[in-house]
Parts: structure tokens; C-alpha cells; sequence
């Protein structure tokens, strides 16, 4: 039975331990291979959100519902994750900078779609976009090795692939418009 008391205390030892995150993708990866009992221990996601479950400066635990056919621009977090699934789906796009002389400033450079129980690191310069191709809400551990919301990064504008200071506000309102606020 998945206990999220004890997976955050296992978090907070594994960072200061180690400071790769491949230790947090094993304690995630043991965490999903149950994803029903992640749902129970959390709840059946009701509405979009990034929810915390734990913050602090070298750790973020997020409770991350994506709403009903929701996508996110493509961003990067300059810090580690990793991404565990316990209902619905997550499809990323992962990016790659072009050399400055190159007409954008990122590219596509690969794919993967998430279900139920997969895992996914992402190392501090993974560069994605994410969608929720389904007509549910999705839900997904999201852990960070650092303070997600106090960290200057970058997104790249869906339409055109400018780059631009990432604004956490215009984020925390598309899962506020997903969940038709």
C-alpha cells in the first residue's frame, strides 16, 4: 500500500544522500508499479492543479492533474524531475536548443506517451512540452530536485517558439481555465 507520508520522507533521504535523481526514480518507480494505490492514497483527481505535497529548496512534490485535453508550451524546469503516473495519460515532446544562428530556437526531438504506472526522469536540461490527450483528468507524481516555484526558467511559445522567462502565474491559470475558472 502506497503510504505518502513515508514516499516524501524517502524523497527528502534520497536527495540528501545523492544528488543524482535516479535514487527519487526508484522510489517513484516502486510507488507506480501500484498506480491504483497511488490513486487511493491520493484521490481521484476532481480538477486540474499543481497541488504540493512538499516543498522545500532541494525538493518538490507535486500532486500534478492535468485537465481534459490540457497541453503546456514547451518549457524546462533547470533542475532534475521525474514524472510518475497513476491515472490517465501524458504525452511529452521533448526539445532540443538549436545553434543560435538557426531559424528557432528549439526543434522536436523525440516523443513519449505515458500511462498508468510509467516513470519518466527528466535531467535538469530536458526541454518539453506536455499534453493530456485524453477526455479525463490525468494524474501524475511530478518530482523536482529543487524549489519548483522560486526557480527562473525559460518557455517557448507554443505558436512560434520564442523563448521567454517562464511566467508560473499564465501556467497556474491554463489549469485554472482547464478546470473552466
Amino acid at each position: 500500500m502506497f503510504d505518502l507520508d513515508k514516499f516524501v520522507e524517502e524523497c527528502r533521504s534520497a536527495v540528501k544522500s545523492v544528488s543524482s535523481h535516479m535514487s527519487v526514480k526508484a522510489l517513484l518507480e516502486e510507488a507506480c508499479s501500484e498506480p491504483n494505490e497511488v490513486l487511493r492514497a491520493l484521490g481521484e483527481p476532481s480538477k486540474a492543479g499543481a497541488f504540493p505535497i512538499y516543498n522545500s529548496p532541494d525538493l518538490t512534490i507535486l500532486n500534478l492533474v492535468w485537465g481534459r485535453n490540457m497541453s503546456i508550451m514547451p518549457h524546462n524546469h533547470e533542475m532534475w524531475a521525474v514524472i510518475g503516473l497513476y491515472t490517465g495519460r501524458e504525452n511529452n515532446i521533448f526539445w532540443r536548443q538549436l545553434p543560435e544562428d538557426a531559424e528557432n530556437d528549439i526543434e522536436a526531438a523525440g516523443a513519449k506517451s505515458m500511462g498508468p504506472g510509467d516513470v519518466s526522469p527528466l535531467g535538469k536540461d530536458i526541454i518539453h512540452s506536455v499534453t493530456n490527450p485524453l477526455d479525463k483528468l490525468t494524474g501524475a507524481l511530478h518530482v523536482y530536485g529543487g524549489d519548483f516555484f522560486s526557480v527562473h526558467r525559460t518557455e517557448w511559445d507554443a505558436e512560434d517558439l520564442v523563448p521567454r522567462p517562464y511566467d508560473i502565474e499564465r501556467n497556474i491559470a491554463a489549469f485554472a481555465a482547464a478546470n473552466g475558472e
